[in-house]
């Protein structure tokens, strides 16, 4: 089965053509890939491909259809595409979306450390917040050159779940 998942302002076609063990055959973009993915704990995945390894971090948010993603060099959103999501797209053209202009907490936790400061250019990738939650930390990054508008937390600070940390623009 095919789908559409949206990563930040890029759609892609993903699909598992064949899955043996932890060996897999995914198509993107219908280019073929050979991966081995092993979960190493739930939702952090360990992905071998070429002789080079990924780690990657999935976080699942109230819709159960977006994620946020981590893996070693940045953090992003994705959402998978279906009917239903198309149909909600197609009726929210044109409204603003502020989605990265804010960096927020995927579920509840502590705020460990925040390495910026208010009025700082930020570029894509470089670290903004470290949020610890169940027993993992989770740094969020810049998805691309921002400003940092506002810090809505303090490092020891106890955060909901998608609670704004960081405002950018």
């Amino acid at each position: 089965m095919a789908y559409e998942i949206r990563i930040e302002d890029r759609t892609a076609k993903i699909e598992l053509l064949n899955k043996a063990g932890t060996n897999a055959v995914i198509s993107v973009d219908d280019n073929k890939y050979e991966i081995d993915i092993v979960m190493v704990e739930k939702g952090v995945y360990s992905i071998l491909h070429n002789g080079k390894s990924f780690n990657l971090e999935l976080i699942e948010t109230e819709n159960k259809k977006k994620y946020y993603v981590n893996t070693f060099a940045r953090s992003f959103n994705i959402e998978i595409i279906d009917a239903e999501s198309k149909y909600q797209q197609s009726r929210n053209k044109g409204l603003d979306q502020d989605d990265n202009h804010n960096i927020f907490s995927p579920m509840p936790g502590k705020v460990v450390k925040i390495p910026v400061k208010v009025g700082e250019h930020v570029t894509a990738g470089q670290a903004l917040i470290v949020v610890e939650a169940m027993k993992m930390q989770s740094e969020f990054k810049a998805t691309g050159d921002k400003i940092i508008k506002d810090i809505l937390v303090k490092e020891g600070d106890i955060v909901e779940a998608h609670q704004v940390l960081i405002k950018l623009e």
